[in-house]
């Protein structure tokens, strides 16, 4: 279980990664994946966020389809922009 949800340890479809995630305000915990640009690292991350954009770093875990068929990321925790 990570953060509340669930994970399935014999498979590695569902992971932490890191991401930029484009969001209004980080008051959210979960992202569908139009919002979310997954990035092979903390630093790509961190490098490829904007907040004047509202596009920030952050660690996931996903992706997870949800009951409405779309696939979500849900936040670990946001990343600062040392960038």
């Amino acid at each position: 279980m990570v953060n509340g949800y669930y994970t399935d340890p014999h498979t590695d479809i569902v992971k932490e990664q890191f991401a930029v995630v484009y969001v209004p305000r980080r008051k959210r915990d979960r992202f569908p994946e139009n919002c979310v640009e997954v990035m092979e690292s903390e630093q790509d991350a961190c490098t490829s966020a904007d907040p004047d954009a509202k596009r920030y770093p952050a660690v996931v875990l996903g992706p997870a389809r949800s009951s409405e068929g779309l696939q979500l990321y849900y936040l670990v925790r946001w990343l600062e922009n040392t960038a």
